[in-house]
């Protein structure tokens, strides 16, 4: 790929987030636009907006990759992501909306009246936060290496720098035109492109080297993943969907409950139509580019793709639209991110006030950045599930209980949270420690939410149930705010 066309490709988006930002200044002036957008987002509006936030690096490029590598165990990745929608359509969206909150850790504290449970309810939002930001400044690197040849650390630094000035500048509101907009960027990046790819093989063929036909043979068999490490895999990306601090904060956006359904329904079909795309390009990936599965680069599958398809200028233009979207995908995310944890951050660290949301923006962008320029990965949608496994034993239990359990205790949410966080966040510290190659022999290590999901509601159940005292006098009061239909 010709490196001036990368660089255009990535300035261009660089800027129309940073525009759309400062036009978002102009309509953000209170601490409810900085916070959820003063609660007036439409579903159709909020709902592009969310694309535009959960479909990050490991949709964009880790899903590719996955199936690259694994064949058709790596379809549960897209499988669950979008499934886990319908698990906050059910069980989480329109409650959520109705508790009023501005933040996970002020429902945390509504529903349980506690101060202990809002501090550990936000250390572990800015936790969950900062490990899933990495992944996506680790994307910007690769992106940046490959389509630029500049040193990697620069694409990490230019997501820090643009989100931090698009969310300082405008804040949620701001952040919704800007997440909006980056969606349909992706669908584009990712649709086009391969409509022409498809259209070219369609026409003239071509020819698939020995490793690309094995490759391709190997997606008819069954795969080769345990059913344990299957499970639990679906079990970390359905129920890790749900505790998801830059998906959640979405939800208090809309103007009531109803909006917060109608707005999830359109997101399961936004991210339907959107995770085919990435699914297209793996199972092309095995055909064309099939070495990239043996360099440690299957996640540059989509970037590389284009170009191995098409020569010339064609082939550029086509490599600079999917740079763009892959480059939107970090960019959204991060944004996602960032305001979310500026939220928690601001009320815990800074009163709260638009100032302390801007200082806590930007403090939230530059630490995640810190960890990524001294590590790094390429297995981005596997690092991504990590994550979800993780949500899923600690936040997950504290809102599904807490929405629909009216014994919950302040005593029980802590315990379950904290077992979560040990035993899941002990098993993947494990996992990396050993090492990918030895860490395969133990699943339990790398794919832990089978266990460590059941071990923190179960720890949350016993320990509420043996502190029923402390059961907060408003319960029902606040389960009924939360069940209760708004009156129009």
């Amino acid at each position: 790929m010709n490196p001036v066309v990368g660089y255009a490709a990535l300035v261009l988006v660089a800027l129309s987030t940073v525009l759309i930002g400062i036009y978002g200044l102009r309509i953000s002036r209170t601490t409810g636009d900085f916070y959820v957008a003063s609660r007036t987002v439409r579903p159709w509006w909020n709902a592009s907006a969310i694309g535009g936030e959960y479909l990050s690096a490991a949709s964009f490029l880790g899903v590719a990759g996955l199936i690259l590598i694994s064949g058709v165990d790596a379809l549960w990745f897209p499988i669950g992501y979008t499934a886990g929608y319908l698990m906050l359509l059910l069980f989480v969206a329109a409650p959520l909306r109705r508790s009023g909150a501005y933040t996970i850790p002020d429902f945390a504290q509504a529903r349980l009246d506690s101060l202990l449970v809002r501090r550990v309810t936000s250390l572990l939002v800015i936790v969950v936060g900062w490990l899933y930001i990495v992944p996506q400044l680790h994307g910007a690197a690769l992106t940046v290496r490959i389509t630029t040849g500049l040193p990697s650390w620069v694409g990490p630094v230019a997501v820090v720098v643009v989100v931090a000035l698009s969310v300082v500048t405008g804040g949620m509101r701001s952040i919704t035109f800007v997440q909006a907009f980056q969606y349909w960027l992706k669908l584009t990046a990712l649709a086009v492109p391969l409509v022409f790819i498809l259209l070219r093989l369609g026409s003239a063929g071509m020819p698939i080297t020995a490793q690309g036909a094995a490759f391709t043979a190997d997606l008819d068999i069954t795969g080769q993943a345990s059913l344990y490490s299957t499970i639990s895999l679906v079990i970390a990306l359905l129920f890790g969907t749900l505790g998801l601090p830059h998906i959640l904060v979405r939800f208090y956006t809309n103007p009531d409950g109803a909006s917060a359904r109608r707005t999830t329904l359109i997101v399961l079909g936004l991210l339907s139509v959107f995770y085919l795309l990435p699914t297209a390009y793996g199972i092309l990936g095995r055909i064309y580019t099939p070495e990239l599965a043996g360099t440690g680069s299957a996640d540059s599958t989509v970037l590389l793709l284009p170009g191995r398809i098409f020569d010339g200028v064609a082939g550029d233009l086509l490599s600079a639209l999917v740079t763009a979207g892959a480059f939107a995908a970090f960019l959204s995310t991060t944004s996602g991110l960032v305001v979310s944890l500026a939220g928690v951050v601001s009320q815990e660290f800074f009163s709260g006030s638009v100032r302390g949301f801007r200082r806590a923006a930007v403090l939230s962008a530059v630490i995640p950045l810190v960890f990524a320029l001294l590590t790094d990965t390429q297995a981005l949608a596997g690092s991504v599930g990590s994550v979800f496994a993780f949500t899923a034993s600690t936040i997950c239990p504290l809102l599904l209980l807490g929405i629909w359990w009216t014994g919950l205790t302040d005593v029980g949410a802590v315990a379950g949270m904290l077992t979560g966080a040990v035993l899941c966040g002990g098993a993947i510290l494990s996992a990396a420690l050993l090492g990918a190659e030895a860490a395969a022999d133990f699943a339990w290590l790398q794919q832990p939410a089978l266990w460590t999901v059941p071990a923190a509601f179960l720890v949350t159940i016993l320990a509420s149930k043996a502190t029923r005292d402390r059961r907060p006098s408003g319960t029902s009061r606040i389960l009924a705010r939360l069940h209760s239909p708004e009156t129009p």
